[in-house]
């Protein structure tokens, strides 16, 4: 009998033992490694060390990433021979062969498998012959269907058949610190991929581009990936990768893309009218210091002060005169000029717009009737 209690007793302290045992390798570095594997992806030989991939998401979108040779051709200067042979001869000597004079490279995005491809507007701008080649080598000649000098956004034409189509991202749900990518042709090194964060939305006065609303980024962009994509996570496009600010030309880690939903605004208005179609106030201001504001007396206003009103516009004929100061369009706040142009630019040809101000101190409200937005030539 003393026996059999002597071994309960040790059995007793061995179950105590294992039990605690198991317990430091459930929650030891070690243990919680190799029995709960937290880690993404595959792990390596360093159990310390987490690995993510976002290949997944590439996958899906670098194949509607393509790049885009812009080229300009125009005839060879005439020599004095050929132009003495045309005097005695006629014009029926050998034509001087075209010759190829500006070589520019970029890249776009195939958002319908239609063929139509997005692209930055400089990528193409002044060419008049675009060449596209796609991941899987095929290459075709572009047409150019449309551009927005406006936004810096160009559409193109190719025609080819099973082409992929980017899966377009919900810019509304983006937020600053958001993992992106940039894909585009660098350098004309082939398509690169580069990976960094959501720095910054809603970036205005970055570029010559009347209309910003700019992403920007850390995920370098160079010269080449003008074009590309930005893309998430999921491998869904939120921007069509546009500038760098550099003082130097090369990336120093500040890009900016333009968010897929303007891009494909733009786009339908192309497809659909062959231009983009935008109201227009006819009138031109800028922001009002509030050092300038404490010294004339009104301390708490808001608003943009007019500099120019383009004869028999929409804003002349409204009444909108130089030197007023514009503090509401349609009940909005105006606190600065990004205001006043994204509100005029969501208007329609037509559209009727309520603007209150001040005018010498005074307040004032006004009813103007938007016209068309001339468009730029360049």
């Amino acid at each position: 009998m003393k026996h059999a209690q002597r071994l309960l007793y040790y059995l007793n302290w061995i179950a105590i033992g294992l039990f605690f045992g198991i317990l430091y390798l459930l929650f030891s570095g070690q243990g919680r490694l190799s029995l709960f594997d937290y880690s993404i992806g595959e792990n390596n030989s360093d159990p310390g060390q987490q690995t993510s991939s976002f290949a997944s998401a590439v996958d899906i979108a670098s194949p509607t990433v393509v790049s885009i040779r812009s080229l300009r051709y125009v005839e060879a200067p005439v020599d004095a021979n050929n132009s003495l042979l045309e005097r005695f001869f006629g014009k029926n000597t050998p034509q001087a062969p075209k010759i190829e004079t500006r070589v520019n490279s970029g890249s776009g995005v195939i958002v319908d498998s239609r063929g139509f491809v997005l692209t930055n507007y400089h990528v193409i701008a002044d060419s008049n012959n675009l060449q596209v080649t796609l991941t899987d080598g095929r290459s075709v000649q572009a047409k150019l269907v449309g551009k927005d000098p406006d936004t810096d956004l160009a559409v193109l034409k190719i025609d080819l058949k099973n082409l992929p189509e980017a899966r377009i991202g919900n810019v509304k749900k983006v937020r600053i610190g958001d993992v992106v990518m940039a894909i585009g042709y660098p350098f004309e090194i082939g398509q690169t991929v580069t990976q960094g964060i959501i720095s910054a939305t809603g970036r205005t006065r970055v570029s010559t581009n009347t209309y910003e609303n700019f992403l920007q980024t850390d995920a370098a962009i160079n010269p080449g990936n003008s074009g590309g994509a930005l893309i998430n996570v999921a491998g869904e496009i939120i921007g069509i990768n546009s500038l760098i600010y550099s003082k130097t030309g090369n990336f120093q880690g500040i890009g900016f893309a333009i968010p897929i939903d303007l891009a494909i605004d733009v786009l339908n208005q192309i497809t659909k009218n062959g231009y983009v179609v935008r109201g227009w106030l006819g009138v031109e201001g800028q922001d009002i210091l509030q050092a300038s504001l404490d010294k004339i007396g009104l301390p708490n206003v808001h608003g943009i002060l007019v500099t120019s009103v383009d004869t028999n516009g929409p804003g002349d004929k409204a009444g909108l005169r130089a030197g007023d100061i514009i503090t509401h369009i349609n009940k909005q706040q105006i606190h600065e000029t990004s205001d006043i142009v994204k509100i005029i630019a969501a208007g329609k040809p037509g559209d009727q717009f309520a603007i209150d101000g001040l005018r010498q101190g005074q307040s004032f409200s006004l009813e103007a009737t938007l016209g068309q937005r001339p468009m730029r030539s360049n």
